[in-house]
């Protein structure tokens, strides 16, 4: 998938949990809607661009992903 598509959809999915006073909740929760919503394919492809530097990527939404344990690659 088009990676600022992919940053479009984790910089609103942050936007929603900016709402949520306790930070470390609202990090877990982005983290938490990327693992249970995305295909692995789309968050390797967005953890390999935050460590790229991620430019566009707000503050929580960097955060969220950051924090994402990526399944092993199929056949390795």
């Amino acid at each position: 998938m088009n990676i600022e598509r992919l940053v479009t959809m984790a910089n609103d999915i942050a936007t929603y949990f900016t709402v949520e006073p306790d930070h470390a909740v609202a990090v877990e929760g982005v983290r938490d809607h990327l693992t249970k919503f995305w295909d692995p394919v789309m968050r390797r492809q967005l953890k390999a661009y935050l460590e790229q530097g991620g430019e566009g990527l707000v503050p929580l939404a960097r955060e969220g992903v950051e924090k994402l344990i990526l399944p092993p690659i199929a056949g390795n």
